[in-house]
């Protein structure tokens, strides 16, 4: 009688289980299971919720065509696969972020894809000779930079569906991402090129919007710069003599292109930068950015999102050529986050919300395409004597330290980039 009672209540609890886990399947899988159904790697942190998931997904395979016996290698086990179909070849199930309560760390989150060396550099000053170990550990010369439709298939998507924007699709359908992405080609040439005639380094000026700006008198020295690189509400006319006049490339989001104008009109923002040859450059931050770049390509307005009937060709002061249009890769934005600016905010419940700063991904995708840099308006550590934004001329306003970007540690990272001979960090003691 005891082994008949044992028996209905397993009976019971596999019915159970059972209509949970279709249910289950119908919206959204459990974290754990995700890695083995993206045949990437494995949660870290696995418990036996995992295993009754596998045991319900490799059901699910099994019914619909015949089976093939294959080992995973990561525990030794046998699990049942289709013989023509793949998690190649098939979306993988959303990961949500409410599952997680901080920042989830997967066995191939430190991976990234690289693309093929250069020319070996000849620019004996290079930052990429740095002689710092620290530095040259975490640095990848060959990070891939830029995303284009050659370089994006479905593995990649279900590797980056791992990780919550900007540095991957983390509850984003596959479709929405691909109709823009099908349409970016490969870039025809690298980002910046060494100038003719030169010493054969490329050297860089990245100009942010720091009050320290204000008063600085340092317009000349950035445009005697080969490049100059700007970002969001790059506020030029009225401020040259602080801040030059010259933009090579500008890094943006859809929201800061549209946004800057409202912001800054007070300061005589009308535009972002749209210099004769300028190359833009967007960061993908989320599915609006998706929906924009889709629109900007095919010259269209947009249809839905956050800015629709929006005309995103508008923005770009009729500079805009997808011949110098780039957009960051996720894994450059995950690797700069991994390997130079991991918050501790990142083990909180605000984690998914937690990234760099536009000026930060400036600062790292001039380190990986210019052979010296130099910083002007970012933070330093006497930042409290000047006001928020070098447009400011009227009233100074303080930092502000919103919860998605950990300002304190860029500031210290910059900082020791410059102690380290790694940038040149514009500093001054006058406010």
């Amino acid at each position: 009688m005891a082994k008949l009672k044992v028996g209905i209540f397993s009976l019971l609890l596999v019915i159970l289980l059972s209509i949970f886990f279709v249910v289950l399947y119908q919206e959204e899988l459990p974290v754990n299971s995700l890695a083995y159904l993206s045949g990437h790697g494995r949660f870290r942190g696995k418990n036996m919720l995992f295993e009754i998931v596998e045991f319900w997904h490799n059901k699910r395979e099994s019914s619909t065509s015949p089976q093939n016996t294959k080992t995973d290698v990561t525990s030794g086990r046998d699990f049942v696969t289709k013989p023509k179909s793949s998690p190649e070849d098939t979306p993988i199930p959303m990961l949500s972020l409410k599952a997680f309560q901080r920042l989830p760390q997967w066995d191939f989150d430190d991976i990234y894809n690289q693309d093929s060396p250069p020319k070996p550099n000849t620019c004996p000053q290079s930052l990429r000779k740095s002689k710092d170990e620290v530095f040259q550990k975490a640095f990848l010369p060959n990070i891939r930079l830029f995303m284009h439709r050659y370089n994006f298939n479905m593995k990649e998507w279900n590797r980056l569906s791992h990780f919550n924007n900007p540095f991957g699709f983390m509850q984003m359908k596959y479709d929405e991402v691909w109709s823009a992405v099908k349409l970016i080609p490969k870039p025809i040439q690298p980002l910046l090129l060494p100038k003719p005639g030169g010493d054969g380094c490329v050297h860089c000026a990245v100009v942010g919007s720091g009050g320290i700006l204000y008063g600085s008198k340092m317009g000349a020295e950035i445009d005697a710069h080969d490049y100059v690189f700007r970002m969001n509400a790059a506020v030029i006319k009225g401020y040259e003599e602080d801040v030059g006049n010259k933009t090579s490339v500008y890094v943006h989001t859809s929201f800061s292109i549209t946004q800057s104008p409202i912001i800054f009109s007070p300061y005589g923002y009308r535009s972002a930068p749209h210099d004769e040859g300028i190359k833009y450059v967007l960061i993908p931050e989320g599915l609006r950015d998706f929906h924009w770049l889709k629109a900007l390509i095919k010259g269209e307005k947009i249809s839905d999102s956050d800015f629709q009937n929006e005309n995103p060709r508008a923005y770009y002061s009729g500079q805009y050529n997808m011949s110098r249009f780039y957009v960051l890769h996720q894994d450059f934005m995950r690797y700069v986050r991994n390997r130079f600016l991991k918050s501790g905010y990142l083990n909180d419940d605000i984690w998914s919300i937690v990234r760099p700063t536009n000026g930060a991904f400036t600062l790292f995708l001039a380190l990986h395409t210019c052979d010296t840099v130099s910083a002007y308006g970012f933070m330093t550590d006497n930042y409290a004597q000047f006001s928020n934004y070098y447009a400011e001329k009227q009233s100074k306003s303080e930092v502000i330290f919103y919860a998605n970007h950990d300002l304190i540690q860029e500031k210290n990272l910059w900082k020791s980039f410059h102690d380290k001979k790694i940038i040149k960090l514009y500093q001054r003691t006058e406010g």
